[in-house]
């Protein structure tokens, strides 16, 4: 992971699930940290100070199964997203300046 995403990732909070298929995904349905100790599946996201979603892990059964993280351009527009799935397989999506996708790494 690169260390740009891994060092933004901001304050943790707890969600059911997430909807949408644009990236940034929207994790929905929030939890209390309280919640998460009977619950067998969860997301864990970040946020910046802005509220902007930085990041989220996918935790089933105390492993994490699937790893975004979010960077942005200062326009508030998606500038890179990096995804890591269960066999540890990295994308690094890149957008620019307007949110569109300019390329993709793996």
């Amino acid at each position: 992971m690169s260390n740009t995403i891994k060092e933004n990732r901001g304050t943790p909070r707890f969600f059911v699930t997430y909807t949408g298929v644009r990236l940034p995904f929207k994790l929905v349905n929030e939890l209390q940290a309280s919640e998460v100790e009977n619950r067998n599946t969860f997301f864990r996201g970040y946020f910046d100070a802005q509220e902007r979603l930085t990041g989220f892990d996918k935790l089933a059964y105390g492993d994490i199964e699937l790893v975004h993280r979010y960077t942005y351009h200062d326009n508030g527009k998606l500038s890179a997203t990096e995804i890591t799935d269960i066999d540890g397989e990295t994308t690094l999506l890149i957008f620019d300046a307007e949110g569109n996708a300019d390329s993709e790494r793996l």
